[in-house]
């Protein structure tokens, strides 16, 4: 008879470290991947630093290094989270925009008005050292460079309706014009053709009185 053997003399299955290590990596880079995901689409879309996670200033190599880890980091072809796409266009347009010299000029402009609005505010100096805490760079700054770019952008807005308002009208007025040329043109046609008609009826009216006068003059001469 085989000897009973006790299940809790049996050593357990051994656990493969490396393939655990490399289930929480990957976990852990799918974490990171979904929560850059959704910091980049909640972040403020007319703000390409924001977007990018940058502070004003930093040189176009930052930029461009800052970019290159991010869409590696995001990009719909590895991850299966379906807001990659959206988060990936995003951050290549704030790449873009901030390597355009006169967009990136426009919105450095509106952030530096931003600081200055808030140092107004708070009636700090460029010395005061509440620029340098936390609270300053993380929430005020960024949500007066908010308010200001949407500002700036409800300008832009009105700007170009009232633009398109006066091409609009200077439209309308160049096809009146056009119109009225066309009008006076036809009408010149017109009498010209009207004029000839008038010199045909003329002369044929000559004829007819010529011709008349001959026939009743032989006319008395028989008579």
């Amino acid at each position: 008879m085989a000897p009973d053997v006790s299940t809790k003399d049996v050593d357990p299955a051994p656990i493969d470290d490396t393939q655990l290590f490399a289930d929480l990596d990957r976990e852990s880079k799918e974490f990171d991947k979904d929560a850059e995901i959704d910091r980049i689409n909640g972040a403020f879309r007319l703000n390409a630093y924001e977007i990018l996670d940058l502070l004003p200033g930093v040189p176009d190599s930052d930029i461009k290094i800052c970019y290159r880890k991010k869409s590696l980091l995001i990009h719909p072809d590895k991850t299966s989270n379906p807001k990659a796409p959206d988060a990936f266009d995003r951050l290549k347009k704030a790449q873009e925009e901030l390597m355009d010299e006169k967009h990136r000029a426009k919105l450095d402009e509106a952030i530096a008005d931003a600081r200055q609005l808030v140092m107004r505010e708070q009636k700090w100096h460029v010395d005061s050292a509440e620029l340098q805490e936390e609270e300053f760079l993380r929430e005020l700054w960024p949500q007066k460079t908010k308010w200001v770019l949407m500002d700036n952008e409800v300008r832009r807005q009105r700007q170009a309706k009232a633009q398109m308002r006066e091409e609009g009208r200077q439209q309308r007025k160049e096809d009146e014009e056009m119109r009225e040329r066309k009008r006076k043109r036809d009408e010149e046609v017109k009498w010209e053709k009207g004029r000839e008609d008038r010199i045909g009826s003329w002369r044929d009216f000559q004829k007819g009185m010529k011709s008349g006068g001959k026939k009743k003059k032989k006319m008395d001469v028989i008579g």
